[in-house]
C-alpha cells in the first residue's frame, strides 16, 4: 500500500496511476438502491482541474451522480458511465 487509513488504501500502480479501495459511506442513499463499488480517477491540478472536468463532462452528457463537493480528502465528484457503473474523479495524492 502507499496510503492506508481505516476503511481507505491506495496502491501505487505507476506513473499517473492508483488503485484506490473504499469501504463507501453512501449518504442520502435508501436502503433499497443496492451499494456499488467505484472506480476513482484520480487527477492532478487541484480543485479548478477538478472543477472544470466536473463541466466538461457535465457538459457532455455524462450523468453525475452527486456534484462537486469536499469529501475529507479534497473536492470530489461521482458519475456514472453508461452502464451505471460509478466513477470517482478526486484529487491524486
Amino acid at each position: 500500500p502507499s496510503f492506508e487509513t481505516s476503511g481507505y488504501i491506495t496502491f501505487d500502480l505507476g506513473p499517473g496511476a492508483d488503485l484506490g479501495l473504499w469501504s463507501g459511506q453512501f449518504e442520502d442513499l435508501s436502503p433499497d438502491v443496492p451499494r456499488t463499488s467505484e472506480v476513482c480517477l484520480a487527477i492532478d491540478g487541484g480543485p479548478d482541474e477538478l472543477n472544470a472536468t466536473f463541466k466538461q463532462w457535465q457538459s457532455k452528457g455524462v450523468t453525475i451522480l452527486r456534484e462537486p463537493h469536499d469529501a475529507g480528502f479534497g473536492l470530489t465528484f461521482l458519475a456514472a458511465d453508461p452502464d451505471g457503473n460509478r466513477i470517482r474523479v478526486a484529487p491524486q495524492d
